[in-house]
């Protein structure tokens, strides 16, 4: 398992999530990242989810 980073953002720039989490790869990070997304209602706003290796495995401007 490893570490995924996801933040979401204003378009301000404002935080408005930012939190970690374990996945076994990055398909299941993309996975629970989305449905992470969904649950807080942001799905209209500037998302990433980072990889421990600061690879970007998902993204919304």
């Amino acid at each position: 398992m490893a570490n995924y980073y996801l933040t979401v953002f204003e378009r301000s720039g404002k935080l408005l999530l930012d939190e970690s989490f374990e996945a076994e790869n990055d398909e299941q990070a993309k996975e629970i990242g989305m449905k992470r997304i969904e649950e807080e209602g942001y799905e209209n706003h500037t998302y990433r989810c980072v990889a421990p290796n600061a690879r970007l495995v998902l993204f919304h401007s």
